[in-house]
């Protein structure tokens, strides 16, 4: 049974993430040590709430380190919500640096007549990378559960895994390079088909 850590750093409720990933068949442990970050088979970086916050935590608590060699060890590493968006350079919201991870910034929803923001509640994606592992036993236009104010841009479209259409505006809704895959909406809020996506995670790390 594949190890999971679910990086805890003030950040939000993290226990249906871990409730998804159980379903699914692996052993999530919430922890903040960076030992157990390096011992685990893959990591989750889930957040909800402010940029600079995130990022304040994740330097109080020495995780920036970890969560870099984590990436660069190539292990399974899913990040969800502000856990995507701290993995970008900058961003709109606040002042601190993100992680640099992925080349790019965090920017606001434009405001247009007839638009909320946040953007909340269930949409639709449209798969930029269809057959990226996450969207495995999916539709090829999911609907998801968003919760956000802002949006990541990255500089490589490349990088890009998903899109979501919000008023005029079409933004960044998934990413995924590598062993490396991070999402704007909340798989955990999204019923079966986020619970299908945290299975699609976990089945990635086990072997064929």
């Amino acid at each position: 049974m594949p190890v999971i850590a679910v990086v805890d750093y003030d950040m939000g409720n993290l226990h249906s993430v871990c409730k998804g990933l159980e379903k699914a068949g692996a052993k999530p442990k919430i922890t903040d040590s960076p030992e157990e970050i390096e011992r685990a088979d893959a990591v989750v970086l889930p957040g909800v709430g402010a940029f600079d916050p995130a990022i304040q935590h994740l330097r109080a608590r020495d995780l920036i380190n970890p969560i870099k060699d984590a990436l660069a060890s190539g292990k399974p590493f899913l990040g969800i919500c502000l856990g995507l968006q701290i993995l970008f350079d900058s961003s709109e919201e606040g002042v601190e640096p993100g992680l640099g991870i992925i080349p790019g910034a965090v920017r606001r929803f434009k405001s247009e007549p007839g638009l909320t923001i946040p953007h909340m509640g269930w949409n639709q994606l449209e798969l930029t990378q269809p057959n990226a592992p996450i969207w495995s036993h999916l539709s090829s236009k999911p609907w998801v559960y968003f919760v956000h104010s802002y949006y990541v841009d990255p500089v490589e479209p490349a990088v890009r895994a998903a899109v979501v259409t919000h008023g005029s505006q079409t933004v960044t809704a998934a990413i995924a390079r590598d062993n490396l895959i991070a999402v704007q909406f909340h798989p955990e809020k999204s019923s079966a088909t986020g619970l299908q996506m945290l299975a699609n995670f976990v089945n990635y790390l086990l072997p064929v």
